[in-house]
């Protein structure tokens, strides 16, 4: 088994989950990214992280003071000896699990992987994707035998985009092994830079199943949000009025209706539905929360079409601002955003659609999407105005004075002074 001293981390995939955690090991071991990416590690080299999760200042100093640097090269990597997956587990167009990028990343693994290393998967999956989808490609491509040459472990990410609170250092993290002593040599490793520890879970199945659960509840909480607010919507009520009411007892649990996008919420319960289903379980509540959420976004659309209708405004060919697209606020992450759902539904009425979001990549959204995004605060007046993210630099802009008297406000965070908005969801 690796000696703890003689440890030498790899962070395979460089995103919102890798970096961070890459980052984080390098104060502690010598480590190394690898990203197939090439402008990804062409910036992160320079010292700039496009994704904002870890500041320029951070990123420098672990090159500067650390050593830590990234590559697209496996011959850069192949003297690492504790190997870390980090890739995207993404669904397809008909919501079942694509595990491409995982099984590439174990091919990658399975390439440079020596006698006595192990490699740990961070990437969210169903119970047994490690063990079942994962591991037989290293086996496959490294030739040596899993458990006897090599070692694994699954230690799940929980990272939250944009959240600089709880940032990677901070979060308590599951880990596992695939063998009581590569476990105990896991668990060691994360806890050594981890300022809240970890917790060791008993096998690498209940690690995977930890955290599937943790998104998928959270989905099925939310989604109960957004039934209520239908439903008290359509009876004239204001549901953050309801939530405030019913937080006053003691052991209510304070939830806000919303979008439900990103990649982790709106993606990672189809995972445990599908393998349920494989089991002959059909999972009822969560195959409802996600039909639910996915929703939203034409529910918010609708809703701001109906404000407009009986105030009076012309819905054909008006002019609409739709305030951010990014999935969540003071975040560049557009990934599965639902506001586009929003656009389309809106779409269907008027092209005259604007989107202004001071935080969007605007090629990256022109690129996944093909809808055009504005950096800058629009001078024009507009018939109706959507808040959709609640972006800090939103909660200095007078909104009422973009749509006047006549036009609509709709604000779907629930975040603007009672008197200027026509509805909220």
């Amino acid at each position: 088994m690796i000696n703890m001293r003689d440890v030498k981390i790899c962070v395979i995939g460089l995103g919102y989950v890798g970096l961070p955690l890459a980052r984080l090991f390098s104060t502690k071991y010598q480590t190394i990214g690898f990203d197939m990416n090439q402008s990804r590690v062409d910036a992160l080299n320079g010292g700039h992280d496009a994704t904002l999760e870890v500041p320029d200042e951070l990123l420098q100093a672990a090159i500067q003071k650390h050593g830590f640097h990234c590559t697209t090269n496996l011959d850069d990597i192949r003297d690492c000896n504790f190997y870390v997956v980090a890739v995207p587990t993404p669904v397809d167009e008909n919501n079942r699990p694509d595990l491409k990028p995982l099984w590439g990343a174990s091919e990658t693994v399975g390439k440079v992987i020596s006698k006595g290393d192990i490699v740990v998967y961070e990437s969210t999956v169903y119970p047994g994707v490690t063990e079942e989808e994962c591991l037989p490609v290293v086996e496959r491509v490294s030739g040596l035998k899993f458990n006897v040459d090599f070692f694994a472990g699954y230690s799940p990410e929980r990272i939250n985009p944009g959240d600089k609170e709880h940032t990677v250092e901070k979060i308590r993290k599951v880990t596992s092994g695939s063998t009581p002593e590569i476990a105990d040599m896991v668990d060691g490793v994360y806890n050594s830079v981890l300022v809240n520890g970890t917790h060791k879970a008993p096998s690498i199945k209940v690690a995977e199943a930890s955290k599937i659960i943790e998104n998928s509840q959270r989905d099925v909480n939310i989604a109960f949000m957004n039934e209520l607010a239908k439903i008290f919507n359509a009876m004239g009520i204001d549901t953050h009025d309801v939530i405030e009411a019913a937080s006053s007892k003691w052991n209510f649990i304070k939830l806000s209706p919303g979008l439900v996008g990103g990649h982790c919420i709106s993606v990672d319960p189809y995972y445990l539905i599908q393998k349920a289903q494989v089991y002959g379980v059909l999972p009822r509540v969560m195959s409802n929360a996600r039909r639910l959420n996915d929703g939203m976004g034409a529910y918010v659309a609708n809703q701001t079409i109906k404000c407009m209708n009986k105030k009076g405004v012309m819905v054909k060919d008006a002019k609409i601002l739709i305030l951010g697209i990014t999935f969540k606020e003071n975040c560049p992450d557009i990934r599965n955003t639902k506001i586009v759902d929003i656009y389309h539904t809106l779409k269907e009425y008027t092209d005259n659609i604007t989107i202004y979001d001071p935080w969007a990549n605007v090629e990256h959204v022109a690129q996944e999407y093909g809808i055009e995004v504005t950096n800058k605060q629009p001078a024009d007046k507009f018939d109706a105005v959507i808040l959709a993210v609640a972006h800090k630099e939103f909660f200095e802009l007078d909104v009422r004075a973009f749509v006047g008297n006549k036009g609509v406000v709709y604000d779907v965070k629930g975040i603007l002074p009672r008197g200027i908005v026509d509805a909220r969801l």
